[in-house]
């Protein structure tokens, strides 16, 4: 059985209060999540979540290269003590943190790696 919504009074739109579009962006922004999907579930227009997404990812302007450091090999990779891996890439993120990725791993785990950073 179908359900209609019908608006009454002079306003013709919902309107979504900040905690409704919170709970509506987590759901888009999940693993696996569908907007299509999502969009079904809370009765809402596709575009319209699209548009909440746009408004809350950093604008291309944000966004900023950081320095590399790129090595021609002539040094070998270093051993790390703690974890006994021969470090090829070393990722430092702020608060003194690294992430260490061995010169062994494979390049599906180095890809999975850096974009579970960038998000």
């Amino acid at each position: 059985m179908s359900q209609v919504t019908v608006m009454t009074g002079p306003q013709r739109r919902r309107r979504w209060t900040r905690e409704e579009r919170r709970e509506i962006l987590k759901a888009s922004f999940a693993a696996g999540a569908v907007v299509a999907g999502v969009a079904r579930q809370y009765e809402i227009s596709t575009s319209l979540i699209y548009k909440w997404r746009r408004e809350v990812r950093p604008t291309q302007s944000d966004r900023t290269f950081v320095p590399a450091m790129v090595s021609d090999g002539a040094q070998p990779a270093r051993i790390d003590a703690c974890s006994g891996l021969r470090t090829a890439i070393v990722v430092e993120l702020s608060g003194g943190r690294r992430v260490l990725i061995d010169a062994n791993a494979s390049v599906s785990i180095i890809t999975a790696a850096l974009k579970a950073l960038q998000s």
